[in-house]
């Protein structure tokens, strides 16, 4: 999760998470119990608005996420997850194409499903072909035009076919 963004509405089924949060850097946070939520929601009619736009992105991208990881190449995920940062630093007003992964190779693999192996030599690739530079964690989109024509290739989810249809 990046600065500003909103985690543990899995929890609101049940009182229970279905996974854990580990700092990977100096972090703050603002806990806010569910039951205080609610009642501002309650008061203030624009949160509620906003909490259902929250929790309806949270199944969009969980539908995204499932979709990528059944139906994509390691090359696609990778470009994913890249496009997916830019574009959340991006809404953040930070830079779309210069910044630092918190994560470490063996993340990012673990997340998308990928070995160590693949992921390090994907970035490779990737900035072999001039898409990418990298220094550790730092991390240039060269070329964002060639990650998006990578994900051109993937096809598309039953879920946008319908919708197209």
């Amino acid at each position: 999760h990046l600065p500003g963004e909103i985690l543990g509405l899995d929890a609101i089924q049940n009182d229970q998470h279905g996974c854990f949060a580990k700092a990977l850097e100096t972090t703050a946070i603002c806990e806010m119990p569910f039951g205080r939520l609610e009642e501002l929601s309650v008061n203030i009619p624009s949160l509620q608005h906003q909490m259902l736009r929250l929790l309806s992105r949270e199944v969009g991208t969980e539908a995204q996420m499932i979709s990528l990881l059944n139906n994509s190449t390691a090359e696609e995920r990778l470009a994913s997850f890249l496009l997916s940062l830019s574009e959340r630093f991006k809404r953040r007003g930070f830079s779309a194409s210069d910044f630092f992964l918190a994560m470490s190779r063996q993340d990012i693999g673990s997340y998308l499903g990928l070995a160590l192996e693949t992921v390090s030599r994907l970035f490779t690739r990737f900035q072999d072909q001039g898409i990418l530079e990298v220094e550790r964690k730092h991390v240039q989109i060269k070329d964002i035009e060639r990650l998006k024509e990578i994900l051109k290739h993937q096809a598309p989810s039953p879920s946008s076919a319908s919708r197209s249809s």
